[in-house]
């Protein structure tokens, strides 16, 4: 059935000042070009609407919240097209974080990838008790570049960020409420109730305070957020058309085993990275500067 037969990739609900915004694109809410383009909409939206006061964000699949970006999208990719889906997807996590309204996820199933990283710039998330997490994205060849390798830091730490990552391994709800990923864990029956519940007690306190609060606390928690995204998707896109990339999402597009990606061109593949080595004469080999991000 096509998008357009099926009605809307993200429904909306009014529940007194809550505004629930539910994405619904089965069989797991794969983030699709159009499901982008109808959550930025929904969200603008709710900024408009003077009765909204918080957003709760949802999920109508059974099995899960989301389970990241469209792989078919980005499969054949070069870094120039890379770089224009990763900024979509970055407008849509930066829409979030700057709504002067509170969101709040509620997560349930399989979150990974760009359904993690979407989460990641939500207020406060609510999760059930069956919830993973994961930015799985180094088994396709890549990183996160929807503002992953940034958010995740800031709310789990470096080192618990560098485990998920590198390994792109899920993590229980319970371990990203440990971390503090989560803020809180319920039962999957529990759980659009209680973060409706607290978007309705945010929602009765003045909305201009909260809107003050919640973008003096971005200020004080990322005040180098855009200069880091633009690293980021500037690392991500160039990953594009690499060995590693092309085989790993192909693999994955055609439901086998990667075959493992050497190092053997390793000098000529580096071009361009942080990391890269250059000859200088007389001055034996120095690291490149790496990725111009046009923030510097």
């Amino acid at each position: 059935m096509a998008d357009s037969d099926r009605g809307p990739l993200v429904r909306e609900e009014r529940r007194g000042r809550t505004l629930v915004l539910t994405l619904d694109h089965p069989p797991v809410n794969v983030l699709a070009r159009p499901v982008l383009e109808a959550l930025t909409d929904r969200l603008a939206a709710a900024e408009r609407d003077t009765r909204v006061h918080g957003v709760v964000l949802a999920s109508a699949a059974e099995k899960a919240f989301a389970a990241g970006a469209n792989i078919r999208e980005m499969a054949e990719l070069d870094p120039a097209g890379a770089r224009e889906h990763g900024a979509r997807g970055q407008a849509v996590t930066r829409a979030i974080e700057r709504l002067p309204l509170p969101v709040i996820a509620a997560v349930h199933g399989v979150c990974f990838g760009g359904g993690c990283e979407l989460v990641l710039a939500c207020d406060l998330v609510i999760a059930s008790d069956d919830a993973q997490f994961a930015q799985p994205e180094v088994n396709l060849g890549v990183m996160p570049g929807w503002g992953g390798t940034q958010r995740l830091c800031r709310r789990v730490g470096v080192g618990r960020a560098r485990r998920w990552i590198y390994t792109g391994r899920p993590v229980s709800a319970r371990e990203a409420e440990a971390g503090g990923l989560v803020d809180r864990v319920v039962s999957r029956e529990e759980l659009l109730a209680t973060a409706v519940a607290l978007a309705d007690e945010i929602g009765t306190k003045p909305p201009l305070a909260v809107a003050a609060a919640k973008y003096a606390i971005a200020r004080a928690t990322d005040p180098a957020l855009d200069k880091g995204l633009a690293y980021e998707l500037d690392l991500w896109s160039r990953l594009f058309g690499t060995p590693g990339q092309r085989e790993g999402m192909r693999a994955f597009l055609g439901k086998r085993p990667p075959t493992p990606v050497g190092r053997e061109n390793w000098e000529s593949q580096s071009e361009g990275f942080p990391w890269q080595w250059s000859t200088g004469k007389g001055s034996g080999r120095k690291r490149d500067r790496g990725p111009r991000t046009g923030t510097d």
